[in-house]
């Protein structure tokens, strides 16, 4: 039997669709994606739509984004080169839709997971700090957190902390990172980084995670 050009063209695009259903099929990948307004790609397994906010389902938690910021949900039916690629590293839509939230850096948040918890959302430090950005009980209590070891509600209130954070000194990294490990009391009492062992080393720890992601881009 003689194949057309149609033909052809159209046993390839079922072929690769089908190939997308069996991928798609798969644990930890996802469906679809949400264009937001800024040019940035979020691949989510879901999502729910009211008048004000877009509730999106990522793989390891949900976030919600304004109704506004949502330019478009797009089925994800082909194996294509994406503008943003997923961050190749575990919560990465989560650190990702985090980081678009709250107009943070994903490749700092990812390097004081890396720091905190080595990316294991139920770790729990010999203070009792827990989860992937180990909070402090009274820091999870600020934030509303009902579940510390949920990596949605750790990540959103650990990034809100460490905004705040770097607000507070003017976006000085260092100090911030200080604060963050150490508590602020103990920056304005040093006048800046604690001479603490653990503290500086921490610092540099998460500098150091942060240069390799900017070098890996």
């Amino acid at each position: 039997m003689r194949v057309t050009r149609s033909t052809w063209r159209r046993e390839v695009r079922r072929s690769i669709l089908t190939v997308c259903a069996v991928l798609l099929l798969a644990p930890g990948l996802c469906a679809e994606t949400a264009l937001l307004r800024n040019g940035m790609r979020l691949y989510i397994t879901g999502y729910e739509r009211n008048p004000a906010v877009v509730l999106l389902h990522l793989v390891g938690g949900r976030v919600a984004v304004r109704a506004e910021e949502v330019v478009a949900i797009e089925p994800d039916e082909y194996l294509s080169l994406r503008a943003t690629p997923p961050l190749q590293l575990p919560f990465g839509e989560l650190i990702r839709a985090a980081a678009i939230k709250y107009d943070m850096d994903e490749d700092l948040i990812a390097s004081v997971i890396a720091a905190e918890s080595d990316f294991n959302a139920r770790a729990v430090s010999h203070k009792n700090a827990r989860g992937l950005m180990q909070l402090m009980p009274a820091t999870a209590s600020r934030f509303a957190v009902s579940d510390p070891f949920s990596p949605q509600q750790n990540v959103e209130a650990g990034v809100r902390y460490l905004k705040e954070l770097l607000e507070k000194y003017n976006h000085d990294l260092r100090l911030a990172l200080a604060a963050y490990n150490a508590g602020p009391e103990r920056v304005q009492q040093h006048r800046g980084v604690p001479p603490f062992p653990e503290t500086r080393m921490y610092v540099k720890r998460v500098l150091q995670f942060l240069e390799q992601r900017k070098i890996k881009k």
